[in-house]
């Protein structure tokens, strides 16, 4: 029976909050059963529908694994690789756990061809079946199962960060009015980030940069005073 593995990720692009990726195994002959149960890219399912479907799919599953990153090990990351090379070498090892007959990968890069061998470079079976494709969440079941689990995933850990530190910052992601205010407002205030935003990002360099200007702009006139 062919063991079919599913992976994609949550919160690539976000300045605030951890990545998750997520590989997920079925057996070929129940993927039918993910369409009976409406599961369909995250993005196209509300929270509460994710949540639903999270428990089924765990029993479906022949095997999955959740690789998370916080904020900080990305950053630590970058500073020798960039986001790409780092979830290449995530998905490279979730393949070579689960072993599986065929994996299909939504791919961060726009040359997915390109990307399949950088994928195969680093696996134990050379041979492996490989499907990498741009917006694969949408057109096949078992990426979309692993968007599910990882959107449920890092949702949960985006909910921690806001209850522990008793905040609001919106979705995370640099576009989001509340996310802008909140990081802005938070280096007023403290003039650094706190450890759940990832600091490599352009967002806080330009933050970061802003307040810089304005701090001298403020001295300059207090000087022409």
């Amino acid at each position: 029976m062919k063991k079919v593995l599913g992976i994609d990720e949550a919160g690539r692009g976000p300045v605030i909050g951890p990545m998750v990726i997520c590989g997920f195994l079925i057996d070929e002959d129940k993927i039918s059963l993910l369409k009976r149960l409406g599961v369909k890219d995250s993005k196209l399912l509300s929270p509460e529908k994710r949540e639903q479907l999270e428990k089924r799919l765990k029993d479906i599953a022949e095997d999955y694994i959740i690789i998370t990153l916080s904020a900080k090990e990305i950053d630590d990351l970058r500073e020798r690789s960039n986001l790409n090379k780092v979830e290449i070498e995530k998905m490279q090892k979730i393949i070579n756990l689960l072993n599986p007959d065929k994996v299909i990968i939504d791919s961060p890069e726009r040359n997915t061809q390109k990307f399949t061998e950088k994928i195969r470079n680093g696996l134990i079976n050379k041979n492996l079946e490989i499907v990498a494709e741009n917006f694969a969440d949408r057109k096949y079941l078992p990426v979309s199962a692993a968007s599910i689990l990882a959107k449920v995933m890092r949702d949960r850990l985006i909910e921690d960060i806001k209850r522990k530190h008793g905040i609001e910052f919106g979705n995370g992601y640099p576009s989001n009015e509340l996310t802008q205010k909140f990081l802005k407002d938070w280096f007023k205030k403290y003039k650094t980030f706190p450890e759940f935003v990832r600091k490599s990002w352009i967002t806080v360099e330009n933050i970061k940069k802003d307040g810089e200007q304005r701090k001298l702009i403020h001295f300059i006139e207090e000087d022409e005073k």
